[in-house]
């Protein structure tokens, strides 16, 4: 990859969860989510929905991180996994699960509640992502939620959403909404290794009214 090196400094970070040091023990330890005192931080109040919705909220969270970075307001999580719903961006199923997040759906939907420009690339090498990257452009991204173990080896590719958020010639920087320290905020892969987990799919938001803020 020859792009030149970009990097989106201050993009802030959220875990899917209450807190970021509650992930590990309610990802390794199974902890009731409810026990970690932030947990209605995202503003649900109902224990059992916020059980339910939390593990699999990825995408709308590193979309509030992208809305927050750009100063675009929204409802609180709580609020926004309604407002998907309605518009199809997950789907309930007979047997209680939920499909989703579904791209096209998602992309109707921020476009019009936010007023981004989101590229649906269902097919696209992570280099030709990457170089997507732009001052007013991040990307949200497929890869395993074992990523956050990059030192293991993994099983599986895809299943998970995460936020690019700058690049150089060897590899991206990021945010995994269900990472473990020290790769949780701002975490740094090369390409080779980033290739074991994503799943050749993802998405770009753009800020269409430009501002002040830039990337470094």
């Amino acid at each position: 990859m020859n792009e030149p090196t970009l990097r989106h400094a201050g993009v802030p970070y959220y875990t899917q969860w209450g807190s970021p040091d509650w992930v590990r023990q309610i990802v390794e330890q199974h902890g009731d989510p409810c026990d970690d005192p932030d947990w209605q931080r995202s503003g649900f109040a109902d224990p059992e929905r916020y059980r339910f919705w939390a593990k699999r909220l990825c995408g709308l969270t590193c979309l509030e991180s992208a809305l927050d970075y750009w100063r675009i307001g929204h409802a609180p999580r709580a609020v926004l996994v309604d407002e998907a719903l309605r518009h199809g961006v997950y789907r309930m199923r007979d047997d209680g699960g939920v499909d989703g997040l579904i791209y096209h759906p998602f992309a109707a939907w921020a476009e019009r509640a936010f007023g981004l420009q989101v590229d649906v690339l269902p097919q696209i090498p992570l280099e030709a992502i990457a170089a997507r990257l732009a001052p007013e452009t991040l990307a949200i991204v497929s890869v395993s939620p074992e990523i956050r173990y990059p030192e293991r080896d993994n099983r599986h590719q895809g299943g998970h959403l995460i936020l690019l958020h700058g690049r150089d010639r060897d590899g991206v920087w990021f945010h995994n909404p269900s990472g473990i320290a020290p790769h949780q905020a701002d975490v740094y892969l090369p390409f080779d290794t980033m290739a074991r987990f994503y799943a050749g799919r993802g998405m770009t938001l753009t800020r269409v009214a430009r501002a002040a803020r830039r990337a470094s």
